[in-house]
């Protein structure tokens, strides 16, 4: 799965350019007060996580909606495929008794 954050994207089909003025919009709609490295983290980089609080706040401030600040892909992925592991030569039982496990 792939997964693109698209926030600066959606920010600025809503003339919003810089992370101070979605800084503002997130106090002033959404009532959220980020630090502005949070912000900076958000607007130039994708987050490996990203609280449902925020995300809402986000879409508020900025009126869109979760789609519009990331984009997934469920293609599925392709996985190598792996070779058969080789049987072990396993041991005779004596008597009828079977042998403990390996």
């Amino acid at each position: 799965m792939n997964i693109r954050w698209k926030l600066r994207m959606a920010a600025a089909q809503r003339e919003v350019w810089t992370g101070t003025q979605l800084r503002r919009l997130l106090a002033e709609k959404a009532g959220l007060e980020l630090s502005a490295a949070s912000v900076s983290a958000l607007f130039t980089r994708e987050p490996a996580q990203v609280k449902l609080s925020t995300l809402a706040a986000l879409c508020t401030a900025l009126e869109c909606t979760p789609n519009d600040l990331f984009e997934v892909d469920t293609t599925p992925v392709a996985r190598p495929a792996t070779p058969p592991r080789p049987v072990a030569d396993q041991p005779k039982a004596a008597r009828g008794r079977s042998m403990p496990p390996v």
